[in-house]
């Protein structure tokens, strides 16, 4: 399976919070070509991880995109016009329609903390979730 890692699962693990332990354990059963994330997390993670001074972990993970252990995805200009119905008809923030609609162009299960993703189509699935199945 291919999954869209949402930036809070990252974000979970590099800034050590609660549940860091299980998103490690569940990234670490992941083979490359199963990891993706949009351009729009990995920006994100940028801001943040150097908000907090820690661009050395933001380095880490251009290794990784590097090395083929993630893959970056993201949607042509034209295609933001889906983000706006993915918003109105779901109630979406921009960031969580943007993750929407590039899961579903790639056709790929979205991997979030975030529960908003549950009153949607494609739904999601928790790092907790997944090391159970």
């Amino acid at each position: 399976m291919m999954y869209l890692i949402d930036s809070c699962v990252i974000l979970e693990f590099l800034l050590g919070q609660e549940k860091a332990e299980t998103v490690e354990k569940f990234l670490a059963s992941l083979q490359p070509g199963q990891i993706f994330i949009s351009d729009f997390t990995l920006h994100s993670i940028g801001i943040i991880l150097l908000r907090e001074k820690l661009p050395q972990y933001f380095i880490e993970i251009l290794k990784d995109i590097r090395e083929g252990k993630i893959e970056v995805l993201g949607l042509e200009h034209e295609e933001l016009k889906k983000v706006i119905k993915v918003h109105e008809k779901f109630g979406l923030d921009f960031d969580d329609a943007y993750q929407y609609v590039v899961a579903q162009k790639y056709k790929l299960k979205i991997v979030s903390f975030d529960s908003d993703f549950d009153k949607t189509k494609l739904g999601r699935l928790s790092p907790e979730n997944l090391l159970s199945m």
